[in-house]
């Protein structure tokens, strides 16, 4: 029996449990080769110490061959932590758990192997996000805040009292809270102050504050003074007005459609504030909301990469992913654990020009073609193989929900039969699989396919 519209939204907001999805992924072990590097590079130290012949670290072909082998390692546990976070996406009993983590990905952007990050931290960062994909987001800011992907992606391991580093202050105002316009350069300065100090242990993933480092001296953000540290900055920031605006605005784009009203953005970022940041909430009433089933939300967003893939492999009952997958997402632009600057991914028609629409296409005709969609049981086979009308209308229904048009139907119903070549013959119990493949394929490529 279909749920209610509100027991559904209640499904979808109130995450099942995963307990039967790998938590992380197999990482390479890197120990080894960063105990022969450390070695190396004391006996370079130790041997220019003694006024000996030395070659130069940079020049000493063991430490050359010794960082290639560790950037292999390195570049294979990426791929692996690739590969799993998309089998979590298509296995998960909470596609939203998963949304909001991938959304808060390419909110608090971080890339891995960049600046130092391991993939071991990326990966805790990443079950960070679905902690609290529903969560209080001032609380997921500190968090990330003192994360070690963050602290060394944005520089902010490197922020010291004698010179502090402004970036990540920067960001964390600019992108991540407030927006331009909403902080001064005054404040940027003073926030970096705040965050003096914070160090990654070498070797872990622990942060901790080193005093000396720390300026704990008076400053002025945005309006209040006192020895401020940064728990206390970003507490000051999402007392601001802004803060709700912000992610009122974010959460429409993402999740209703772009360029929302203002009265709209107003509704959402008091509904925010009302709820003190919680975000299930806001996410339970948006999704229940008017606006959200309204014509002008209805496709109103550009799939995503990854909304695609995954969406495609869901549907089609496949249930792991592939390096090739991979590939076609480098080629459709959004490469997972590595946008493409602090930006994150721009989004909305973005994701779609000559290119990628060339790789979505492509991705859809390889999965139509291989050998991951089988089986009778399938969806795809159930429909009577002399009906070519009842095989298009099965296609649209399913992959399309219905939304193609009365032209767009003819035309795909015309392939099923085999009107449109010769060569192709009736629609028969023979060919049956191989057309239905091909009409999937078609249906894929429609624009509809393209929208959420």
């Amino acid at each position: 029996m279909p749920l209610s519209m509100h027991a559904s939204v209640a499904s979808l907001v109130n995450f099942s449990a995963t307990p039967n999805l790998p938590a992380s992924p197999q990482l390479a072990d890197e120990t080894g080769i960063d105990a022969q590097l450390l070695q190396r590079r004391r006996a370079n130290r130790q041997s220019a110490t003694g006024m000996t012949a030395q070659t130069p670290q940079a020049a000493d072909p063991q430490i050359k061959d010794l960082a290639k082998a560790r950037r292999k390692l390195e570049r294979e546990s990426l791929i692996a932590t690739q590969l799993w976070w998309l089998d979590r996406m298509i296995a998960t009993p909470a596609p939203l758990q998963e949304k909001m983590t991938l959304f808060w990905h390419g909110h608090f952007t971080t890339a891995a192997i960049q600046k130092g990050v391991t993939p071991a931290e990326i990966v805790a960062q990443n079950a960070l996000f679905r902690q609290f994909a529903l969560g209080n987001v001032r609380e997921l800011t500190q968090r990330v805040s003192s994360d070690p992907a963050m602290l060394k992606y944005l520089d902010n391991r490197l922020n010291e009292k004698a010179h502090p580093n402004e970036n990540f202050a920067r960001e964390l105002m600019e992108l991540y809270t407030l927006g331009i316009g909403n902080y001064t350069e005054t404040d940027v300065r003073e926030a970096a102050r705040a965050w003096t100090g914070l160090r990654v242990r070498p070797g872990s993933e622990d942060v901790f504050l080193n005093p000396r480092l720390h300026d704990d001296g008076s400053k002025t953000f945005l309006g209040r003074t006192g020895n401020l540290g940064g728990r206390e900055v970003v507490d000051i920031i999402f007392a601001q007005p802004a803060a709700a605006t912000f992610f009122a605005t974010k959460v429409l784009r993402a999740f209703v459609y772009e360029g929302p009203e203002p009265e709209l953005v107003a509704a959402t970022a008091a509904l925010i504030r009302k709820h003190d940041f919680n975000l299930q909430p806001v996410m339970s009433t948006l999704f229940a909301s008017d606006v959200f089933y309204s014509d002008r939300a209805y496709r109103a967003l550009v799939k995503s990469p990854v909304d695609f893939v995954v969406s495609s492999y869901r549907l089609f009952g496949v249930q792991q992913a592939d390096k090739p997958a991979l590939a076609a997402l480098r080629r459709m632009t959004q490469i997972l654990f590595y946008p493409p600057n602090v930006k994150g991914w721009p989004g909305g028609s973005a994701w779609i020009n000559s290119s990628t629409m060339l790789a979505r296409e492509n991705f859809a005709n390889a999965l139509m073609t291989g050998k991951n969609v089988s089986g009778a049981s399938n969806w795809l086979l159930a429909t009577d193989p002399r009906d070519p009308s009842a095989a298009a209308k099965t296609l649209v229904a399913t992959i399309l929900q219905g939304d193609a048009s009365p032209a767009a139907l003819a035309r795909l119903e015309s392939y099923l039969g085999g009107s449109e070549s010769s060569t192709n013959g009736a629609l028969s119990g023979e060919n049956f699989e191989q057309r239905m493949r091909g009409g999937a394929y078609l249906t894929m490529a429609m624009p509809a396919y393209q929208l959420a």
